[in-house]
């Protein structure tokens, strides 16, 4: 069973970074696809960005591209979410979200429909 457990999260003033972690553990092999999608309140889930542990590939959202970086530590099977630059509007509960696989359509099907394992999700609140 594949298990995603995220830490960082909490307060910061607009404009301010904040970096977000996922440690992930049980894939059954090397190749998988995880990444970051929040939610705000009233509002749609969201897709952050995500990578692929095969090649790095990474898709963002329209909304935080240029703003937000992923990174993934094979090694550590522990993907990051660099937040710069933050806006009020970047308020959500944060979640990590990751599937197995290799295909890039695959991987961008899952990065708008929704991943196959999910975190628990962490707080972000960002003040103007």
């Amino acid at each position: 069973e594949v298990q995603l457990v995220e830490s960082g999260g909490g307060l910061v003033q607009a404009g301010g970074s904040l970096s977000l972690s996922c440690a992930a553990s049980g894939f059954s092999g090397d190749d998988y696809f995880i990444g970051w999608f929040r939610q705000a309140p009233g509002k749609e889930r969201e897709g952050v960005g995500c990578i692929s542990s095969r090649d790095a590939t990474t898709f963002y959202g329209e909304s935080v591209r240029g703003r937000f970086t992923v990174s993934l530590d094979n090694a550590k099977n522990t993907v990051y979410l660099q937040m710069n630059n933050l806006k009020p509007e970047d308020t959500a509960v944060y979640y990590c979200g990751a599937a197995e696989g290799r295909s890039p359509v695959k991987m961008y099907q899952r990065f708008r429909n929704g991943m196959d394992y999910w975190g628990k999700g962490i707080l972000v609140t960002v003040s103007s």
